[in-house]
């Protein structure tokens, strides 16, 4: 819907994946729009529907009944959101209220509150339309189902396109001034607009439900088996953004509110309802955004949900291209792995960068399903040419990487670490790229020894004394770390290198 409001996808009807007759025309299914169930009979399986239009009442009998209402809008509970020029988007009719109001009012600056993906989504298409943007976060960070370092690239790419963009930041107040509107927000910064768009994320919609007396998790969904019945009702269904399903990667209930599970949840209740075994399998929250010409998407958990879940990790960060290099074009990705430290079997998956990227997390998401471990990423044979692929997919280097820490090969240290307040001297950091990338950025304290020359200069460094060793991306590091641990040195590869520094420092610069 973004980007039918910022004239990507045309006409509306596009949209539109279905209609009622069609429905009828094709299935003999018929669809009845404007009508709206307003109470189960569960003890003599009837429904209670009412004509939204005509107002009129009736009831009709099942043999068995699927929920999919969906989920409602979060609104902040501020002053001033139920001004005109004031929008939440989540229906069809949203969308065609948000372009009617940009089509005839004089939109100059827009304010988007939430930093989540329709909230990225929306600033991207204001802009496009030539609107001067300012988005809003309440947390320190945008789109909180990533890890913040991983954030940084969407930061750089709206500085890029001029957006404005405030963390720490909630909504305090909207109010009618004579330009339009007037945004408060944080400590009281003010920003005039036209228009806002409320992007602060989605509630389940389980007040049927919930008057029928079914099972309402802690989550706050409807509460499914593995067939997508419902706990306390064997006749009732619930699929969508309306129910808690199991996670695949910590074993607990989570909600995803998107298209793809909901879809599959479907399939599977109908197969059901029709007597057929199927079962949904979870979900791991595979899903992608755009921002601009950046390309972001995950898969399983992130690193804060398994701290919150004391589920024992590991990282390894690589930056890889998108195809070899010899050919045109190749887009540079860096990928986050999150995997176990006993077993290597994949949590989670993080990956930013432009062309592929969806491609390597939609790989990495199947193994993530089947069970799979890092040992499977680095034997995965993926489709190889010079213009879309390498003979080392990024899938395949992450893989490597996450094998060469659990074998021990390396030992493995993050930027997050190097803050940290040591108890004895902290460790000698070592740049092994050449003097130029030294010069033209280092971290402060970083001493340069080029990686041919360090077995001949090993003689400056200390045995007493921990080594970290870092690169570009880690690669040339990790021949350093190997050349120092065979000769007695305690050393560890910065994992993800320079440039992962920068995306922690830039992380660290924007939350404060």
């Amino acid at each position: 819907m973004p980007y039918f409001i910022g004239g990507v996808i045309t006409p509306q009807q596009r949209l539109l994946v279905a209609t009622p007759e069609r429905f009828r025309d094709y299935f003999n299914i018929e669809i009845r729009v404007n009508h709206e169930v307003e109470r189960i009979d569960r003890e003599n399986k009837r429904v209670d529907v009412r004509n939204r239009q005509s107002g009129a009442r009736f009831t009709r009998p099942y043999d068995a009944l699927v929920l999919s209402p969906g989920a409602r809008p979060i609104v902040p509970e501020v002053p001033g959101v139920d001004l005109p020029g004031v929008f939440s988007l989540r229906q069809l009719e949203d969308a065609g209220d948000i372009y009617r109001w940009l089509e005839g009012k004089k939109v100059l600056r827009a304010v988007v509150v939430g930093g989540g993906y329709i909230g990225l989504e929306m600033t991207e298409n204001l802009v496009r339309r030539g609107i001067s943007t300012v988005l809003l976060e309440a947390a320190d960070q945008l789109m909180l189902s990533l890890d913040p370092e991983m954030t940084a690239p969407i930061h750089a790419a709206l500085s890029a396109h001029d957006v404005v963009v405030r963390l720490n930041s909630p909504l305090r107040a909207i109010e009618e001034t004579a330009g339009g509107l007037q945004v408060t927000a944080g400590e009281g910064e003010k920003f005039p607009c036209q228009i806002v768009i409320l992007a602060t994320g989605v509630r389940p919609e389980v007040t049927l439900a919930a008057e029928a007396g079914l099972e309402i998790g802690e989550l706050g969904g409807i509460r499914v088996d593995e067939q997508m019945r419902t706990t306390r009702d064997p006749a009732i269904w619930a699929v969508g953004d309306a129910v808690e399903v199991p996670d695949v990667v910590t074993g607990g209930f989570t909600r995803v509110p998107l298209a793809g599970p909901a879809s599959r949840q479907a399939r599977v209740a109908a197969e059901a309802i029709c007597g057929r075994p199927s079962r949904f399998r979870g979900v791991q929250g595979t899903a992608g955004v755009a921002v601009f010409e950046l390309v972001i998407a995950q898969t399983g958990a992130n690193e804060k949900t398994l701290k919150r879940r004391n589920i024992p990790y590991t990282a390894g960060y690589t930056h890889s291209w998108d195809h070899a290099t010899y050919y045109p074009g190749a887009e540079l990705m860096t990928i986050k792995l999150l995997f176990a430290p006993d077993s290597g079997r994949v949590l989670g998956a993080q990956a930013v960068g432009g062309r592929g990227v969806d491609k390597c997390i939609d790989v990495i998401s199947a193994f993530i399903q089947k069970g799979g471990t890092v040992y499977d990423l680095e034997e995965a044979e993926l489709c190889y040419a010079p213009q879309f692929g390498s003979a080392r997919d990024p899938v395949n280097i992450a893989g490597f990487v996450a094998g060469n820490i659990l074998r021990k090969d390396v030992l493995p240290a993050y930027w997050s670490e190097w803050n940290a307040v040591w108890s004895d001297q902290p460790p000698l950091l070592i740049d092994v790229r050449t003097p130029g990338e030294h010069t033209a950025g280092a971290p402060p304290g970083a001493v340069n020894i080029p990686l041919g020359e360090i077995r001949g200069r090993l003689y400056e460094l200390p045995k007493d004394r921990e080594i970290w060793v870092y690169c570009n991306v880690g690669q040339r590091s990790y021949y350093a770390s190997r050349i120092l641990s065979q000769r007695g040195f305690r050393v560890r590869n910065l994992s993800g290198g320079y440039k992962s520094w920068l995306a922690r420092k830039a992380v660290d610069r924007g939350s404060d």
